[in-house]
């Protein structure tokens, strides 16, 4: 099979992935894009239909072109994907696509000592080995941005097979109306959780929202300052090593206008996380009990590093210890999008701190 050589492959094409791919471009370093979607987008191109720009938590313009402001009832689904359209047009970033990446491995010495302005030159080396559903590509370096859409969390709880009802993720929600007359139960501590609650509520005939731990609301500004505070709080843990914390386990759920009107309600209502599920419903331990036609898991979801898994990067933590972006175990691998960086704002800086540090070592070492 032929294999494809380049200094840097860059996987996913979501806001780290292209971010990466511009600095990438403008250090003039061979490399490519592969994404698994059909066109640009990234995870954008998955959220719910009826998710409109109105709600969006904060977009952070991609570096070097500004993001105009679309109209506040355009969908997110839409929108974001045309700006992230635009801009790879913009750079002629060489994003592939779809290219779904199976697997990374070590490859066996091939060329690749010192980086060039163009490209490899002669010399002793290890590349890494990228598999894919559109061919092989060989790289001495490797930036990682595939984020977490493809992997939705569904935890388990007892009699979970047995609920006779509908059971969903908010990767399969397409909007409130498929709740008209429904008793649903929302499950989830987040943003997405609260936002579809507030969604669905007036359609549904009841609903019930649990979380495993009491939410805790936070208003006013979310500054520069707080901002940095925060990404220091998950950062703590990827540099031990352990899985990632969620942003709005550190931030907090925003109290603001409209859930305000959500809690006093009685929407925004939330209760302890039930015992187990029955064919008709949940139940509680105390005997209280929800008859529900709906349960839908607003959980979250998990890195997608499957494809990683050849080069053992995992620790005893079960997460993945990475420095910055670094990947300690193996500075030729540079996670964006995990961790401190998982947000419009983090994707960005660590889209230029990831370039900056490879381009560093494998203009340095010789990899091995």
């Amino acid at each position: 099979m032929d294999v494809d050589v380049t200094d840097v492959v860059v996987i996913g094409a979501g806001q780290a992935g292209l971010s990466a791919s511009y600095f990438l471009r403008r250090r003039g370093v061979d490399h490519v894009v592969l994404d698994a979607n059909e066109s640009a987008g990234g995870a954008w191109l998955h959220r719910w239909p009826s998710l409109r720009m109105r709600t969006v938590h904060g977009i952070h313009e991609l570096p070097g072109m500004p993001f105009e402001q679309p109209s506040p009832e355009e969908r997110a689904n839409s929108a974001i994907p045309s700006y992230f359209g635009r801009y790879e047009r913009l750079f002629e970033l060489p994003v592939v696509r779809p290219v779904n990446v199976t697997s990374v491995a070590n490859e066996g010495p091939l060329g690749g000592g010192g980086l060039t302005e163009g490209g490899l030159v002669e010399g002793e080396g290890r590349l890494l080995r990228v598999e894919t559903s559109a061919g092989v590509w060989a790289a001495r370096g490797l930036i990682n941005a595939t984020g977490t859409w493809r992997r939705p969390f569904w935890p388990h709880y007892p009699g979970q097979e047995t609920f006779a009802g509908r059971q969903l993720h908010t990767a399969d929600y397409q909007g409130p109306e498929e709740f008209v007359g429904k008793r649903v139960v929302v499950v989830g501590g987040g943003a997405s959780a609260t936002q579809l609650l507030l969604e669905l509520a007036p359609f549904a005939a009841e609903t019930r929202w649990v979380t495993r731990h009491e939410p805790v609301w936070r208003e006013g500004p979310f500054t520069e300052d707080y901002g940095r505070w925060v990404v220091g709080m998950v950062e703590e843990r990827v540099r031990a090593g352990l899985i990632p914390r969620s942003v709005v386990s550190v931030t907090g759920l925003a109290l603001n206008e409209e859930t305000r009107a959500g809690i006093a309600a009685g929407v925004l209502d939330r209760k302890p996380m039930f015992s187990r599920i029955t064919p008709g419903g949940v139940e509680w331990d105390t005997g209280e009990r929800f008859d529900a036609d709906v349960i839908l898991w607003a959980t979250g979801f998990r890195h997608d590093l499957d494809h990683l898994a050849p080069l053992r990067l995992r620790g005893a933590g079960g997460g993945i210890q990475v420095d910055g972006t670094r990947v300690v175990s193996d500075p030729r691998i540079h996670l964006v999008g995990y961790g401190p960086s998982a947000s419009t704002v983090g994707a960005n800086r660590a889209g230029r701190a990831a370039v900056r540090e490879l381009v560093g070592y494998l203009g340095q070492v010789k990899v091995a």
